[in-house]
Parts: C-alpha cells; structure tokens; sequence
C-alpha cells in the first residue's frame, strides 16, 4: 500500500549564492522539532567534481534525519560548477523533470516533511527548453522565497514574486538572508518586501561568515 504524501515545500531564491542551502537547512532544523523523519533534497547541483558529493547536498544530508540513497536526494549531480543546462551538455545527459518529480514523490512517501532546494535562481535554464519555473511547476509545491540582501535584490525578489504567480504556485512566505554585510541601507529594502511581497517573512537571517544552520532556525519564525 502506498503510503500518502508527507508535506514538502520548494526553497527558491531570487539569484544564486544567496543562501538557499542555508535557509533550506535552518528550515530542516525546525521540522525535526516536530517530526522524526525530516529530508532535504537537491535535485540538480552542478560543481560537485568528478564524482564528489556537491557541498550543498552535503550540508543537506548533515541537517536532515532521513539517509536516502542519493538518486533520490540528488539525482543530478553535475560536476562543472556553470548553468545545469550547459553542465548537464558537458556530463553528455539531459535533465529530465519527471526523474527529479518521481524521486521528490518517493521521498514525500518515506519522510514526514521534505525541503527540496533548487538550482540558482527560479528560471535558471535546465535544458535547451525547460527552466527551474518548469520544475516548480511540475512538483506543484508551496515556494519558499529567500532574497539575498545585496544592491538589486528589490527588483529581483518582486521579478521572481511574479514568476512563482505566473506558474499558478503559492507564495508560502520569503526569507531575507544578509549576504552583504555592507550593503547600504538594509532595513529600508526589507521594509519595502515586508510591503510588496504577497506572502509573510519567515524571518531575517543575520550575516554568517560560516553558515551555521542551527543558529539562522533560531532567527526564523515559521510553523509549518
């Protein structure tokens, strides 16, 4: 009998490397205060090496409490670190949507709550005709939005707002991550997205010069 699906959300951001491993792995840490069975995945990575474990699945597995075999936690783990449509051409394979919406529904069978974090930000291309956007589409998953706080991010957290409404996904709510730390004004821009951004802020994670996951759970609040 197959067991029924476990919640699960999709952790996307408005850029790359603006901490949605982070986010991904404090938001694991709060849901094993509530359930036993708690997994992170990321369905594509691109600069794990030749045959390494990429750094991001890494801290994944390290915050989740479920051990999966890696087809299911990653099933694309591409080794040049460049867009996943062009490591994907280099590797000689093709990311296909429905391996990585197949492996996210096994791990929504076996688990009690599922993160799954993308690649990049949300339209980053994952083949010659298919996006990130695609993906999101197809795993029909409640977003969760972290915006990097750095010079541009009002403009891409609003651009990203409306690429989630335009594929019919809910907005569960946004993070903002201090990546900058001397970015000007910091306040003023998260003021602006409390105001323009149609979904509640999970909360502000402080500047980390080493992430550390369980720290930035205790500056969300979230209750999933």
């Amino acid at each position: 009998m197959t067991r029924s699906l476990c919640p699960a959300w999709l952790v996307a951001g408005t850029d790359t490397e603006i901490g949605k491993t982070l986010a991904a792995c404090a938001l694991l840490y709060l849901l094993r205060e509530r359930h036993a069975r708690v997994v992170g995945a990321k369905p594509v990575s691109a600069g794990a090496g030749s045959g390494g474990v990429h750094e991001d699945v890494a801290r994944l597995r390290a915050a989740s409490t479920l051990a999966v075999p890696p087809e299911l936690d990653n099933p694309y783990a591409l080794e040049h670190p460049i867009s996943p449509h062009a490591a994907a051409r280099r590797a000689g394979t093709r990311i296909d949507l429905r391996r990585i919406a197949e492996s996210v529904q096994s791990l929504r069978e076996q688990a009690d709550a599922v993160v799954v974090e993308g690649v990049g930000g949300l339209l980053v291309p994952l083949s010659a005709q298919e996006d990130g956007g695609d993906l999101a589409r197809l795993l029909r998953l409640p977003v969760i939005l972290v915006v990097g706080l750095r010079l541009g991010c009002l403009n891409h957290a609003l651009l990203t707002q409306e690429a989630i409404a335009a594929r019919g996904l809910p907005l569960a709510g946004w993070i903002a991550n201090r990546i900058d730390p001397a970015m000007l004004a910091p306040e003023d821009n998260i003021e602006l997205l409390r105001a323009r951004l149609r979904a509640p802020c999970l909360g502000v994670i402080d500047h980390m010069p080493r992430p550390d996951p369980a720290l930035a759970a205790r500056q969300l609040l979230w209750s999933p």
